[in-house]
Parts: C-alpha cells; structure tokens; sequence
C-alpha cells in the first residue's frame, strides 16, 4: 500500500519533469516545428514511452502541441491575429485580419426565414432567407467555418463564387449598396466536433473560438446573422483599451 502511494507521486513528479523539458523545446523551436520521434525523445530523457506521451497529452489540450496524423506532432503554428482597436465612438474598429484569407462554400441555400430566422434578421417567416456555409483560409491554411444568414432580397444575385475570395462588406457595400455600420458580437470557448474537427483538419476536442455577430447596415436594418468557430490554435484577438475617470 506505501509502496503504490509513493509511486503515483513519483509518476507524476516525473511527467511535470518531462512536460517542463517539452515546454523548453516549444520555446526554443519555431512555430510548426516538427517533434523528436517519440522512441528517441523517450531515451533521451530516460523516461518511459508512456510517460512521455501523458506529458504531450497535456501540451495538446493546452494548444501548445499539435498532433497531425500521419505526419507526427509539431509545435502549434504562428496565430492570426485579428486587432480591435478602440474609437472615440467607444465602438470597436475592426481592420482586416493579418494573412491570404479564401474560403471553400459548402452550403449555399435560400429558404423561407421561418419564425427564429425571422426574429433574428427583422424579417417575416415567410421573407426568403440565404444561408451561406463556408470553410474559410489563411494562407491555404484551414482557419475557421462560418455560417451566414443574409436577408436574400438584399444580395439578389450573389454567387457562392462571390464567396471565395475578397472583402464580403466591401462586396455588400460596392455591389449591393449595403453598408455596415455597427455590430453586436460575442465570443465564447468551445471545443471542436467530429464535423468541425474533419473541416478544420484538427482532432476532435481542439480548442475552438465561437465568435456569433449581428451586423446592422447605416439604416439600422440587420444585415447578417454569423456564427463562425476558429481554430483555437491558430487565431487570437487582441484589444486595444482606452481607460478614463469612470473606468473599473
């Protein structure tokens, strides 16, 4: 009994040992690095095979590994990074996210709104509505997937070729006569499905971000409904604060 309950601590001292050499490694090498093969990196360290893979378990959930299949395991790539800065308006402005961004369409149907579609774009259930799902990249990269409802009387004529390359609010504001003005956006962790991991080429119960955006044009009509999810390992959002007397 004494025995057992030295060794868990000891199998765990040794897997902090080893997790902390990993981390080193992770800091040394370049984003996208490829891993030592697990049978050397367990000599090298003069640990246990299992031990070792508990400890690049833990690097894996916490987004500092990554494991490709078939290829090996590497040390997460360099993050997107999309910037909110702040305005006099006390609004956010959002400019363009940093990289090549392109997108796949996989979905792109109009139907009737129906009751909840309707509450959400200001329309009536029977107003035609443009549902648009698209796998979006960077840099050839899979980055994030995002589903769009757009009030299809507004974008009459929009293509899923439209879809796959460029600005989509420039394309709303220079074609369609659509201008966004502001937006209410909410972001929140979440975890990847079986669905979401196979689009994104990640494993099931990566980190996702799930980023949900309501866009109002200048008339104060809503323009989209999204619901997008990125890949946690791959994009981040910083923000710029501006503080005054009233500030908690």
């Amino acid at each position: 009994m004494t025995s057992n309950s030295k060794s868990v601590p000891r199998a765990a001292a040794k897997r902090d040992q080893v997790r902390a050499h990993l981390v080193d490694i992770i800091e040394r090498s370049g984003p996208g690095t490829s891993l030592t093969a697990e049978r050397d990196l367990a000599a090298e360290l003069g640990v246990s095979r299992p031990t070792l893979r508990a400890a690049i378990e833990d690097l894996i959930r916490s987004g500092l590994l990554v494991r490709q299949h078939g290829r090996g395991t590497f040390t997460a790539p360099h993050k997107v990074t999309q910037e909110m800065t702040g305005t006099t308006t006390n609004a956010l402005a959002v400019p363009p996210a940093e990289g090549d961004w392109t997108s796949r369409v996989v979905v792109f149907a109009t139907a009737p709104a129906g009751p909840s579609r309707a509450a959400r774009l200001g329309l009536d259930p029977q107003d035609p509505v443009l549902r648009v799902v698209r796998v979006r990249y960077v840099d050839g990269e899979p980055m994030s997937i995002e589903r769009l409802e757009l009030p299809a009387e507004r974008v009459e004529g929009l293509t899923a070729g439209d879809m796959e390359s460029g600005n989509f609010y420039h394309l709303l504001r220079d074609r369609f006569g659509v201008t966004v003005m502001d937006a209410v956006q909410t972001v929140e962790p979440t975890v990847a499905n079986p669905e979401q991991a196979d689009l994104l080429d990640c494993s099931v119960y990566a980190p996702l971000l799930q980023i949900e955006r309501v866009t109002r044009d200048t008339t104060g009509s809503t323009v989209e409904h999204a619901q997008s999810v990125y890949r946690g390992d791959r994009y981040r959002i910083t923000s710029k604060l501006r503080f005054d007397a009233d500030s908690g």
